[in-house]
């Protein structure tokens, strides 16, 4: 076998049909495009639905973007952390087991309410009204990473 010998295989290497070269030829006259029409005569742009309104238009816009990188907090106010005990020390994990914090993921501390107890605080992240109502109440924040 020598390089002089290859070829391709049989079949795999077919002439293109030159359409449109005259009327003794096989795609000869109309070219295989039947008679008439848009479609015979030139290329129709993708998505065009013969001048009624096309799909991308006749749909709503949609406002705005919502980020893929969204953190989302299972939020909780400073007033529901009046049912722990004086002293105590508060967790995301206590609060789960508690039913205060529905999902997983982080917890957020927020500052709506009242607090008359001492208590130490572990979350993710704090509003500042918590931090000021808590401290105000004698007890301690600290951020969990």
């Amino acid at each position: 076998m020598k390089l002089h010998h290859l070829k391709p295989a049989p079949g795999s290497k077919t002439r293109k049909n030159r359409v449109g070269r005259g009327e003794a030829g096989r795609r000869g006259k109309t070219a295989g495009r039947g008679t008439k029409g848009q479609k015979a005569r030139g290329t129709v742009r993708p998505g065009f639905e013969g001048g009624q309104m096309p799909l991308q238009r006749r749909m709503p816009k949609l406002k705005g973007f919502r980020s893929r990188n969204k953190e989302v907090f299972a939020v909780l106010n400073v007033e529901r952390l009046q049912v722990f005990d004086e002293g105590s020390t508060v967790t995301p994990e206590i609060l789960r087991s508690a039913g205060m914090v529905k999902h997983r993921g982080r917890v957020k501390v927020l500052g709506e309410g009242d607090l008359d107890r001492a208590l130490t605080v572990h979350a993710h992240a704090f509003s500042l009204g918590a931090v000021e109502k808590i401290k105000a109440a004698g007890g301690s924040v600290e951020v969990v990473e």
